[in-house]
């Protein structure tokens, strides 16, 4: 079945955020509305199928409300935007989340392909319409998945045609899509997708399409890729992210202490350079253990801070590039005479499921930061914002971080004696010898404790060997073999 609007529209608009869940969900609210452009071309009516190309996997569905335009409007107040708009409809903004490294921001080819704009099936006379008191419901498979209203959009409808009038002329015809809801996600070949609007009595009816699987792409051009930040993205509220540490060897390397992991770093493999200098602890009595994902700061250069510094700069990517595991690194030169991060950042740190943040810098609300529960290890604290000092410029690459050089993917351990780099090949065998080597210092205590003299015994001489080896064995025999 054709879609409801008869002619082809000039153009499709479609806004990028305007629920509040939905910006809950993405972790950020706009202070104005963005936009980007769907092909007419993409325009499909119930019961078409939605085609997921082969080796994509992440084809996400949107119910959103359609507005469609009926008189031409051109620099109109906001007052007057909904007055221009003549019918409402459902709509599914769907897209391939796989391809939009090929396109980002413009989503041209990871949204726009044929069919992915299915609206309809009934046309709704905005005329007898409250526009703040519609209805968006999406059902996948029969079940209830968004259910939201217009009551707290972020931006109104009649904003949203205003703010478009003022640079680009709104033909009769053009539809423009209002932004989805909390639980929008992933739907896969078999599954159906169903949108409805409803308001004042009266429905769009159901917008249905199947999801079915489709040819691959030829290969003259950018091919699918996925990736965890994408996965996330597509997913949404469902999204429950893979740690990117393993737990055994997390508890591994929070079995052991920091000095302990230092000292096997130096003796053992010559690496002597591994300590995060002048840092201290938020939480002094937490162990962090995490995978190092790193930001980097550039000395305050005026004329380029308002190009890095302002909007969804380095250090606000860096966070919302976190994942469950990470530690944040953050390169500060050890300049602590500004804060490079607060309250607020650290809170949105924490719901990533960050495990820490590192940074050489000055921290900011402090007392605040403290009483969150993630570890923090800090240059000290200062009031100041990081625009007195600092530049955010770029994240995932080798930083220097209170002399020490992190790489992401870097392990980092911290404790009350601070925070050490452990290469993650080595880590497994730094556990191993780490444990052993707080064994045999347990056992050097012991003795000490009993009047002992350290000659010989500290560190462990030959003559001790064989007394150690007998009390290793019974401490192995009372904890049931475990060391």
């Amino acid at each position: 079945m054709a879609h409801p609007l008869g002619s082809t529209p000039s153009k499709v608009i479609a806004v990028h955020l305007n629920y509040p869940s939905r910006a809950r969900e993405r972790g950020r609210v706009p202070a104005q509305p963005s936009y980007f452009l769907k092909p007419p071309s993409s325009l499909a009516g119930t019961e078409e199928a939605i085609v997921r190309p082969e080796g994509c996997e992440l084809l996400g569905f949107e119910g959103e409300i359609a507005l469609v335009i009926g008189t031409r409007a051109h620099r109109v107040p906001p007052e007057n935007g909904w007055r221009h708009v003549r019918w409402v409809t459902a709509a599914n903004d769907a897209g391939v989340y796989d391809l939009r490294t090929a396109d980002r921001g413009s989503n041209l080819r990871s949204k726009g392909a044929d069919g992915f704009t299915p609206i309809g099936p009934r046309l709704l006379d905005a005329r007898h319409l409250d526009p703040s008191a519609l209805q968006l419901r999406t059902w996948v498979n029969g079940e209830l998945v968004q259910d939201d209203t217009t009551d707290t959009l972020l931006f109104p409808f009649g904003q949203l045609v205003a703010d478009l009038s003022r640079l680009v002329t709104l033909e009769p015809g053009d539809v423009i899509l209002t932004g989805t809801p909390a639980g929008a996600s992933v739907v896969s070949p078999g599954d159906v997708v169903e949108v409805e609007v409803s308001g004042a009595g009266q429905s769009s009816g159901r917008l249905r399409n199947p999801v079915e699987a489709g040819a691959p792409l030829a290969p003259y051009g950018a091919m699918p890729k996925a990736d965890p930040a994408e996965r996330e993205a597509a997913y949404g509220s469902s999204y429950t992210p893979e740690p990117v540490l393993d737990k055994q060897l997390a508890d591994g390397l929070r079995s052991v202490a920091v000095a302990t992991l230092s000292s096997q770093l130096r003796a053992k493999h010559g690496l002597p350079h591994m300590s995060i200098d002048g840092v201290r602890p938020t939480r002094p009595g937490e162990t962090m253990v995490g995978v190092a994902h790193t930001l980097r700061y550039l000395p305050l250069r005026e004329d380029l801070f308002k190009k890095y510094g302002a909007g969804m700069n380095a250090q606000k990517r860096a966070i919302e590039e976190l994942r469950p595991g990470h530690v944040l690194v953050m390169d500060a030169r050890r300049d602590t005479s500004a804060g490079t991060l607060g309250d607020i950042l650290a809170l949105r740190a924490l719901k990533r499921g960050a495990a820490g943040v590192v940074t050489d810098g000055g921290l900011r609300d402090s007392a605040a930061v403290a009483a969150l529960d993630l570890p923090v290890y800090h240059g000290g604290a200062h009031p100041s914002v990081l625009g007195r000092r600092h530049v955010p410029w770029d994240s995932g690459v080798p930083v220097a971080c209170g002399g020490a050089l992190v790489q992401p993917g870097d392990l980092l351990v911290g404790d009350a004696d601070g925070v050490v780099v452990v290469p993650p090949e080595l880590a497994a065998q730094l556990v191993a010898d780490s444990r052993e080597q707080e064994l045999q210092e347990r056992f050097i205590t012991e003795q000490v404790a009993a009047g002992q003299s350290i000659d010989g015994l500290y560190p462990l001489g030959p003559n001790w060997r064989e007394p150690y080896t007998s009390w290793r064995q019974e401490q192995q025999q009372q904890q049931g073999g475990a060391t």
